[in-house]
């Protein structure tokens, strides 16, 4: 039995061929020392031992490669995964942040329409437009008492829960789209469409302030 010098206990897969091509030597016979060098070129002494326990320490050195590659490969895929989770939630949390800025100005710029258009009619002149409209100041009266309790004559009011708007707070607002497509804008397709309504169902805008009285609503 030889003494053999083995060259690093993790060998790579070359180099295993090598050193096993050297365990079968040894077991044909062969007496010249035999070394296996790996890639680091460390060298370590086996001390007499047969060329079945080489072979198997040869594979099991082997197989610790091939688990440590395993291993090594799997946490790079895994360090992978997290940081594509990682880039994903960040460009959700700009996508959410961009989308809260776009609705934060367009609620602005709502708001800086509506305060514009409020300039454009005082509410004296909304209060004449309805008079003029209704034509009986009876039936003016009942509408005026209703309007003020619910826009107080703010032709832009809007119920920022309900979405209900205009001066008679039609809900939803768009309704007056069948009087006019200005409805947002314009106080006397607003009042318009509210006398309609208060026609239709109560019979008049007396009819409607005295169901209102009793309900707080009409």
């Amino acid at each position: 039995m030889s003494r053999i010098s083995v060259r690093g206990m993790a060998v790579a897969s070359a180099t295993a061929v090598t050193a096993v091509g050297a365990v079968v030597g040894v077991a044909s016979g062969e007496q010249q020392p035999t070394q296996v060098v790996d890639a680091a070129g460390s060298t370590t002494l086996l001390a007499d031992i047969s060329s079945g326990q080489q072979a198997q320490t040869v594979s099991d050195h082997i197989s610790a490669q091939a688990d440590a590659q395993q291993s090594a490969a799997q946490a790079a895929a895994q360090k992978a995964a997290a940081e594509a989770a990682r880039i994903k939630a960040a460009n959700a949390a700009k996508a959410k942040a961009a989308a809260e800025a776009r609705a934060q100005q367009q609620a602005a710029a709502r708001a800086a329409s509506r305060a514009t258009l409020a300039k454009a009619y005082t509410k004296g002149s909304v209060q004449a437009m309805a008079l003029s409209i209704i034509g009986s100041e009876t039936q003016y009266v009942c509408f005026s008492n209703i309007v003020t309790r619910e826009s107080g004559w703010n032709y832009t009011a809007e119920n920022a829960a309900s979405g209900a708007y205009g001066l008679v707070q039609a809900l939803p607002g768009s309704k007056m789209a069948s009087v006019g497509a200005d409805w947002r804008t314009n106080p006397a397709t607003q009042i318009k469409w509210g006398l309609n309504y208060m026609n239709s169902r109560y019979g008049s805008p007396c009819g409607a302030w005295s169901f209102w009285q009793a309900h707080n609503w009409y």
